[in-house]
């Protein structure tokens, strides 16, 4: 049976075997396998490359992750790691509830998962959260894409202005060294949840100014101000500029007045008819540059696009590979030229009256102030700048 975890479970002698092929390949003259090579083939720069692959920085940075997730492993059954305070542990959805618990975490859950990128941004959970404060600790676990970083500001917001607990730390993980693009912390076994446990650092002033700031922002019908923080690099959370970044993509370009999830939609179809399955996929393992949507996201992102005034892709009935049919899933999209002069610059997507739609406070719709994102100067501005509108 398949190991759900296998690619962030990484076996060392795997990995050697792995190294020696790629020596041995580069060896005996394979063209691919040579080129990878700065140099005459050696074992050590074979052991190097194969740890890059992975994202360590060297061999011995692989062997030491992979000796301490085996140790974690082992010690699962043996120890507590939250033991010495009462905890809750805080998470923007239920992904990581049980990992912890196989994990051997005894703290309470609580999930906070409303998806504030989409709007309109809302105040939810207040009663949980206020309770939060009489835990002696209160963990927040998240992990770079959108959805994660615009939960946490709202709960460092809550913490800035209210109650808060003796001790409020961060658990905040951008990457994690495997076999496959690191999305969410749910890819990880449990062994890795405890490796991060002590990674987690104190969220001081710093952090719950900025996430009360940037939250304030967020709410804001203006997207100018969000900007602005996204522009400073927002060094007491370092992967919230990057997130904010992508969120604000999701404004209309000034350019084709498609959002970024909008344009990448397009674009794969571009390249031929493809499932709302397989459009999903490769958005989330190669397209959007900081994935985490979802796929119930990415559904209703795309489908969307079907209630404008003219189509800018067609869709059938179509199966998977077992024949089945599984709506709207195995559907089929089609670019039509209409939405190839969209994706152009040609013609401006919103001039096709799209249906309303939220952007954290920012509503995108008739009667509303026409925002758009200039990819060049980094900042939202007044529409239309761009295509014409005919």
């Amino acid at each position: 049976m398949n190991d759900p975890y296998g690619a962030f479970r990484l076996d060392f002698e795997q990995q050697q075997k792995r190294a020696k092929d790629l020596l041995k390949a580069a060896r005996s003259g394979d063209a691919a396998a040579l080129a990878r090579f700065r140099s005459p083939p050696k074992l050590a720069e074979a052991q190097w490359l194969i740890a890059r692959e992975l994202r360590f920085e060297n061999w011995a940075a692989l062997k030491h992750h992979i000796a301490a997730l085996a140790q974690e492993r082992a010690g699962m059954g043996a120890s507590v790691p939250d033991a010495d305070l009462r905890t809750l542990h805080i998470r923007c959805g239920s992904d990581l509830e049980v990992p912890l618990r196989q994990a051997g975490f005894h703290g309470d859950f609580l999930e906070h998962g409303y998806p504030y990128s989409i709007g309109p941004v809302l105040e939810r959970d207040e009663r949980r959260l206020m309770e939060s404060a009489d835990y002696e600790r209160v963990v927040i676990w998240s992990e770079g894409d959108v959805h994660d970083q615009l939960v946490l500001i709202r709960l460092l917001g809550h913490f800035a202005q209210g109650r808060r607990p003796p001790r409020l730390e961060l658990i905040n993980r951008g990457d994690f060294p495997g076999a496959t693009r690191f999305i969410g912390l749910g890819q990880l076994p449990p062994e890795a949840l405890r490796l991060l446990w002590a990674t987690r650092r104190s969220a001081g002033a710093a952090q719950l100014q900025l996430g009360l700031a940037a939250w304030r922002a967020l709410a804001n019908p203006d997207p100018r101000p969000l900007a602005a923080i996204m522009r400073t690099g927002t060094p007491a959370l370092p992967l919230l500029a990057r997130a904010l970044d992508r969120h604000l993509r999701e404004l209309p370009s000034v350019r084709n007045g498609l959002s970024l999830s909008e344009q990448l939609a397009l674009a794969l179809l571009a390249d031929g008819p493809e499932n709302l399955n397989g459009i999903f996929t490769r958005m989330n393992r190669f397209a959007d540059p900081l994935p985490g949507q979802g796929d119930l996201g990415v559904r209703d992102r795309v489908l969307a696009m079907e209630k404008a005034t003219r189509p800018v892709f067609t869709r059938r009935a179509g199966r998977d590979s077992n024949g089945n049919e599984r709506p709207p899933w195995t559907d089929v999209l089609a670019i039509t030229d209409l939405g190839r002069a969209v994706l152009r610059g040609e013609v401006d997507f919103r001039s096709l009256d799209p249906p309303l739609r939220w952007v954290g406070g920012v509503k995108i719709g008739a009667g509303h102030i026409d925002w758009r994102w200039d990819e060049a100067l980094q900042d939202a501005v007044r529409g239309p700048q761009g295509p014409s509108t005919s």
